[in-house]
């Protein structure tokens, strides 16, 4: 029995360490030598842009500045704020930029997906840009996304997310995944294709994006794949800038449950993700999406093997692990620039995302619609 949890446990350590570390260096390492980007070509094309906004009153103003003062131009842009069901001020803010040529379309409350799906009825543009009410818009952001896609392998484009700068270690934290995230798509964009887009601002070919369910949890996942699997190339620009608002934990955890969730979902939508046929990338799917579900429930197991180990060990192991979940349980009850905080922080928010992925199985008992909660920012205006 010992030496079967003896060898469990170095399976389980190997599995997570490969996992939250290995993966990402071996990806960082293939795509610097194997990697290529994208052919850019500044052409001119037309552009439609829809801006899906629910309750979005404290940064629609901020949001339609950067896209109205865009370098590109305006006669090759539809812009279309979705206001979906919205019971604040956003539509009323948004209409103050018709003259600017932004248009608002006003819809019952549907959800994301609805609302995009009406939004591409809308678009004529050769390119279509998805982006949401909180990030602003750099001022070349546009010009450099639409020129990835004088390269006719690649079909969808994100745009690179930075966070701005944190208020506390809570917000910083989130930040800090935000960049782990940021460098894993870049990479797997560099080797071949990410296998979905940065939400909230991304852009793609008009003749590759269909409905979707009004029921999709990612579709940042589902039309990039429709790409995907008609053999274009889903990358990021690094050059294509939007910035965005940090989070609190409370609503990164919420966002990944959603987000983890998503992956159930689109995985049952698109089956050949799991095909090595279908999906050249298989091994890269395996490694970081799957591995991502899988990571709590490693951590579990290993917690429970380390009961069965010989001792020492298994008082390292359970104290190790028992340390770790104490400092994540106590951050929030420790006040900022503790100097313990440099520690307790990452933990919590390792633990809050852990839990995040192991929650994502409500999709299988609760209508997914019930997962769709509003990621809350703190708005503090430009900086």
């Amino acid at each position: 029995m010992a030496r079967f949890c003896v060898a469990a446990a170095l399976f389980l350590v190997a599995a997570i360490v490969y996992i939250i570390a290995g993966y990402p260096l071996l990806l960082r390492r293939l795509s610097r030598t194997k990697g290529r980007g994208p052919q850019k070509r500044y052409e001119l094309k037309t552009v439609s842009m829809l801006i899906c906004a629910y309750n979005g009153e404290k940064f629609i103003a901020e949001k339609l500045e950067s896209v109205a003062s865009v370098d590109y131009p305006r006669e090759l842009m539809q812009v279309f704020v979705l206001s979906d069901g919205s019971t604040d001020r956003t539509a009323q803010i948004a209409r103050q930029f018709e003259d600017r040529g932004i248009q608002v379309v006003e819809l019952p409350r549907g959800g994301k997906p609805a609302a995009l799906n009406y939004g591409l009825t809308l678009c004529t543009g050769e390119i279509l840009v998805i982006t949401d009410v909180r990030q602003t818009l750099e001022r070349d952001s546009i010009r450099e996304l639409v020129a990835c896609f004088a390269d006719p392998t690649i079909g969808v484009v994100s745009g690179d997310l930075p966070m701005r700068k944190g208020v506390d270690s809570e917000e910083s934290n989130t930040s800090l995944y935000w960049r782990y995230e940021r460098e894993i798509r870049k990479c797997l964009g560099r080797l071949g294709s990410t296998f979905g887009a940065t939400g909230p601002f991304y852009g793609m070919r008009r003749s590759l994006a269909k409905p979707m369910s009004p029921s999709t949890l990612l579709d940042d996942m589902f039309l990039p794949l429709n790409a995907y699997f008609q053999g274009y190339r889903v990358i990021v620009d690094e050059t294509a800038r939007a910035l965005e608002y940090p989070f609190t934990m409370k609503s990164e955890f919420t966002r990944k449950v959603r987000t983890q969730a998503g992956v159930y979902q689109i995985m049952k939508i698109y089956p050949e993700l799991l095909s090595p046929k279908k999906n050249p990338l298989l091994f890269h799917f395996v490694s970081y999406k799957i591995g991502r579900l899988a990571l709590p429930w490693l951590f579990l197991l290993l917690f429970i093997v380390s009961f069965g180990l010989p001792q020492p060990l298994a008082w390292l192991l359970l104290g190790g692990q028992s340390a770790f979940y104490l400092a994540a349980a106590i951050d929030s009850t420790l006040p900022e620039g503790f100097v313990l905080k440099k520690i307790t922080a990452p933990a919590r928010a390792v633990v809050v995302m852990l839990a995040a992925a192991a929650m994502a199985v409500r999709v299988f008992f609760v209508p997914p619609e019930k997962l769709w909660i509003v990621t809350q920012a703190r708005h503090r205006g430009k900086g």
